[in-house]
C-alpha cells in the first residue's frame, strides 16, 4: 500500500518538494492542505494526482508523513489543533520551518503529554532555495523516536530536491542555516558585485550577466566533481604575477575571509536567538 504524505502549507518549498517527488516518480500518495484555494488549484493544475484540502485535519487523516511547511510565526497555531488526530496514528513529522526547535514542535503537537505517554517522531530540516530547481542542500536532524524506516523516508523526500546531510546535534542546524540556508544570498551578492564591476569595465549588462553566471556555475561544478579542496583549486588558477593573483590580492587585503567569518557568525547567532524564542 502506498504511503500518504501530507504537506501543510502550499508555498514555494512545498511546491518544490512536490515537483521533485513527482519527477522521481515516488511511490507516495500526495496531499496538500492550505486555506488558499487558488494556491491549491495551481498545484493541482501543475501535477496530476494531488489531493487538496482546506482543512488540515482532513488532510492528515491516516497520513504516514506530515511536512510542516508554514511560516515560523504561525507554526504553533497550525500545530495545536492537530494534537488529537495525531494521538491515534503513527506519523512522521517533518518540519522545514527555520528556527523552530523539535522540543517546541513536540509540545505543540501534544507529544509531551505524559498522561497519554506519547512520543512523536520528528525530523527538523534546514533546506535552501535552490531546492526550487532541484539543486538544494538540506541539513536534517531526527529525534530519538524516528525509526530507521522513517529516517530513510525523510531522506528520500528531501533528496528529491537536492543533497542531504544528517546531523548528530540539533544545535548544528544553526550553523547549517549560516552556511547553506543563507548561503545562496552570499553568492547572489558576489554575482551582483561582479556584474556591476564588469559593466564599469565596459561590458554590457547582458554580457556581464552571462559571463558571471556561467563562471559561477562552472566553478561550482568543477569543485563538486573533484575531491580537491577549494584552496587547491584556487591556487591552480592563480598564476604568479598574473591577473588572478592581482585580483585576489585586493580581495585578501580587503579582509574578505575575515568578513565572511563575521557575517556567518552573525547568521548563526541570529538563528540561535530565533530558535530560543
Amino acid at each position: 500500500m502506498k504511503k500518504v504524505i501530507t504537506f501543510i502549507g502550499a508555498g514555494n518549498m512545498s511546491r518544490s518538494l512536490i515537483a521533485g517527488l513527482v519527477q522521481d516518480k515516488t511511490d507516495l500518495k500526495i496531499r496538500i492542505a492550505d486555506p488558499d484555494d487558488a494556491q491549491l488549484q495551481s498545484i493541482q493544475s501543475n501535477w496530476e494526482g494531488i489531493t487538496a484540502f482546506t482543512d488540515n485535519l482532513q488532510a492528515i487523516d491516516q497520513a504516514d508523513i506530515i511536512v510542516l511547511a508554514v511560516k515560523p510565526q504561525i507554526m504553533q497555531k497550525v500545530c495545536e489543533p492537530l494534537q488529537e488526530r495525531l494521538a491515534s496514528q503513527n506519523t512522521l513529522i517533518i518540519s522545514i520551518a527555520a528556527g523552530i526547535r523539535i522540543s517546541n514542535l513536540n509540545h505543540w503537537l501534544g507529544g509531551d503529554d505524559h498522561q497519554n505517554d506519547r512520543s512523536l517522531a520528528i525530523v527538523r530540516c534546514m533546506p535552501n532555495t535552490p531546492a526550487l530547481v532541484q539543486s538544494g542542500m538540506t541539513g536534517l536532524y531526527a529525534n530519538k523516536h524516528v525509526s530507521g524506516e522513517q529516517h530513510d523516508l525523510a531522506e528520500s523526500i528531501l533528496r528529491a530536491v537536492g543533497s542531504t546531510l544528517w546531523l548528530s546535534d540539533e544545535n548544528k542546524l544553526d550553523a547549517v542555516t549560516a552556511v547553506s540556508g543563507s548561503g545562496p544570498a552570499y553568492y547572489f551578492l558576489v554575482m551582483e558585485a561582479m556584474q556591476n564591476a564588469a559593466q564599469k569595465l565596459g561590458l554590457s549588462a547582458e554580457e556581464s550577466r552571462l559571463l558571471v553566471l556561467q563562471t559561477a556555475f562552472g566553478a561550482a561544478k568543477l569543485a563538486l566533481e573533484t575531491s580537491d579542496d577549494a584552496s587547491i583549486l584556487r591556487q591552480r588558477v592563480t598564476s604568479k604575477g598574473g591577473t588572478t593573483e592581482a585580483a585576489l590580492k585586493e580581495l585578501m587585503q580587503g579582509g574578505l575571509p575575515e568578513l565572511f567569518e563575521t557575517a556567518m557568525t552573525a547568521a548563526e547567532n541570529r538563528s540561535r536567538r530565533l530558535s530560543e524564542n
